[in-house]
């Protein structure tokens, strides 16, 4: 028996250190200049964590644009920080020099970020905050001192406005009611052109079971920042509570931005704290409905998949995050964790995130591509200002929908695959939930308008050479070429969509669309000197190209998601010639994930489990691992990248495969050293799949 039970034990205490809390990410070390935040968001305001104690770095709220920075162009902005505070202990203003076993964690199960530390042998503290999932505009932080030895407690939250912003108001106003008093510290100004008001206002919630509520007093400090305050004795082994809650908002969401603020504020201050997280945690408890579960092979390696499961649920958290049902917002590649990209919207939402959201959370999607619904009519305006009929979506889009990429960037008059994007997107949509209601009212308006973009977009050079000519292509280091694998297919593909629906909703397709779409030509390379045998046949990615670099994946999205390309020997060819023209730095992280789907539907285990690895790991960045968009690179989070590695999961690995009547399973391996992944709740009937 004792022989028999070393084994065990060691292989317990293996496990043991290894294993990966899947719910929790958690940093021990806090080097201020080694940081980079993590976000808590809940799909319209995003909350950026700090290394520096009661602080954020940055609240950055969806829709609130203004021309400000670079470009000339609509810019993300700095929202109001509303849950910057600071705490004093017997008259001593606290900071990170003064606090010993501090950590942070972000609880991904119910999107909290906690921080906490001890003062000395006085006090432990700890505070976590929340952007309500059930409250779009408002946040919560909960903060605890647990006296060791009797103290005096003072605190403040501190409104300030950031730089950017003018003409700022600040108000503070007391509402008594019989059973509290409502102290609303307020503030708003004005966007950099003026042309939004911004708004922000809080309360401090207090626990009914530490009796009555302290006396707020508030302060004015100058024209940018105000605080209101409180002071409380707290005895020998007694944890007092209390909370911050607060709402911001603009003019963008609202006439009365100013009121509804404080409204907002009020409304949340009276539902009470524990209802607020109840209510919180129930809406995450449904999106984490669908989720993705992974068993590993061996004790041995249980390690590496333990770690995988998390990195898999920050993939997801992120995503969930940064994206909200019943809106018409649309993420920018870096969502909600700060004003990387102006806040704008790309074909990284279509092509990168939307796939993955829409078979996890079809709800979700329909937010994004209500996005582009609601901005047709620009992208008509903006077909016809450069000679095309139908609709020609810009590269980057902001408030508007008009074209929102700097002028120094070709890819704002040039990168035209974004439109064909965009109908993928819609078709996609109605090719998993089947709902002819919104194809007819929505999804057809898009994919006519696409159709006859492209229509009037190729130049019609006779049989097969119906030519896409001076384009930006996907590998954005191809610029104003001609023929562009992705671009070509894409087209190909929007001008059959719109056929297609047309058919289903019974009515007569434009006949020219098809003959279009035949005559669309997709390039391939023959024989050249130098090359290895077999490069004939090979995939062209544009009509000058001569075996360069690539920044990322271009002629392998034919294979996946477009299906131009569905011969297996075709798309291996394919992978193994473009995927080793990538360079180790610079490209975006998305690219490595598709050659990691693409191999794992082809059944090459070994490469798949490759470039899984090589999309992402080489990207994190301390203490949280958030992904960058490149290697080395430092501009987190990168919600494209995290996009693109959840369909190499769900589509690679696990197999789905989103057909015109909806979500199929088909067959796939696994990484090594996974045994089993199982797929919960996908598509609109919240089925389970699993691979083994």
């Amino acid at each position: 028996m004792k022989r028999l039970l070393l084994p065990v034990c060691l292989v317990c205490i293996v496990t043991a250190c290894y294993a990966q809390d899947p719910w929790k990410i958690t940093a021990t070390k806090i080097d201020p200049s080694n940081y980079y935040g993590i976000t808590v968001a809940n799909g319209q305001i995003g909350i950026v964590s700090s290394a520096e104690a009661f602080k954020v770095k940055e609240v950055v709220l969806a829709g609130a644009y203004d021309l400000y920075g670079r470009g000339r162009v609509g810019n993300f902005l700095k929202s109001f920080n509303l849950l910057n505070m600071y705490m004093e202990i017997d008259g001593r203003r606290l900071s990170n020099a003064d606090a010993t076993n501090m950590q942070q964690s972000l609880d991904m199960q119910h999107a909290s970020f906690t921080t906490s530390f001890d003062y000395k042998d006085v006090a432990t503290v700890t505070y976590t905050y929340y952007a309500l999932r059930q409250l779009p505009y408002s946040v919560l932080m909960d903060i605890t001192v647990t006296a060791k030895k009797e103290l005096n407690l003072g605190s403040a939250s501190q409104m300030e406005a950031p730089d950017a912003l003018k003409d700022v108001q600040n108000y503070y106003n007391e509402i008594d009611r019989p059973h509290t008093t409502i102290s609303l510290l307020t503030s708003t100004a004005k966007s950099p052109t003026g042309k939004l008001l911004m708004c922000a206002s809080n309360a401090f919630i207090f626990s009914e079971e530490h009796g009555s509520e302290p006396r707020v007093i508030h302060e004015m400090w100058d024209n940018n920042m105000h605080l209101m305050k409180f002071a409380k004795k707290i005895k020998v082994g007694e944890s007092y509570r209390y909370s911050i809650v607060g709402s911001s908002i603009t003019s963008a969401h609202h006439a009365d931005p100013l009121n509804e603020a404080e409204r907002l504020t009020i409304f949340a201050k009276l539902q009470g704290r524990n209802r607020l997280v109840e209510m919180h945690n129930k809406a995450w408890d449904d999106l984490w409905k669908s989720d993705i579960v992974i068993e590993a092979n061996s004790p041995d390696e249980s390690g590496v998949v333990a770690q995988a499961q998390q990195d898999i649920h920050s993939m997801m958290y992120h995503l969930y995050s940064f994206v909200r049902e019943g809106t018409s917002n649309s993420p920018s590649p870096m969502g909600l964790s700060g004003l990387g990209y102006n806040g704008h919207v790309f074909w990284d939402t279509e092509l990168w995130m939307f796939p993955a959201l829409l078979q996890l959370h079809p709800a979700l999607a329909k937010s994004m591509i209500e996005y582009r619904f609601e901005r047709l009519e620009a992208a008509k305006r903006n077909a016809y200002g450069k000679g095309y009929k139908g609709a020609m979506y810009p590269w980057e889009s902001a408030e508007t929908g008009v074209e929102e990429t700097p002028v120094w960037a070709l890819s704002g008059p040039f990168e035209h695959h974004i439109t064909a994007d965009i109908a993928f997107a819609a078709w996609s949509y109605y090719s998993v939930t089947q709902d002819k209601t919104w194809l007819r009212e929505k999804g057809w308006p898009i994919l006519k308008a696409t159709a006859d973009f492209w229509a009037s977009r190729v130049e019609r050079n006779g049989p097969g050479q119906y030519d896409i000519k001076n384009v930006v292509a996907a590998d954005e280091w191809a610029e104003n070429v001609d023929n562009n694998a992705f671009t070509n297919a894409a087209a190909k593909a929007n001008l059959k969509y719109a056929t297609e629906t047309a058919k289903i909703l019974g009515i007569e397709p434009d006949a020219d669309w098809m003959n279009v779409a035949n005559n669309i030509p997709i390039l391939k390379m023959p024989a050249r000197p130098g090359e290895p045998v077999g490069t004939d046949g090979i995939t062209k990615e544009h009509a000058t190209y001569k075996g360069e670099g690539i920044k990322q994946a271009d002629v392998n999205l034919l294979a996946y998601p477009l299906k131009e390309i569905t011969d297996p020997k075709q798309i291996k060819n394919d992978l193994d010639y473009y995927s080793v023209r990538v360079p180790d730095e610079g490209t975006p992280a998305m690219t490595q994930a598709i050659f990691a789907l693409l191999y794992a539907r082809i059944g090459d285990r070994e490469k798949a489990t490759h470039f899984f690895n090589d999309s992402y790991k080489p990207n994190l960045l301390p203490p949280f691992n958030v992904i960058a968009e490149t290697k080395g690179g430092t501009n987190p989070y990168f919600a494209t990248g995290a996009g693109g590695i959840l369909q190499a999961v769900l589509n690679g690995f696990g197999g789905l495969d989103i057909t015109p009547t909806g979500i199929t399973q088909i067959k796939s391996i696994l990484p090594k050293g996974w045994k089993s992944l199982t797929l919960k709740g996908i598509g609109v009937e919240k089925k389970t799949y699993m691979v083994k």
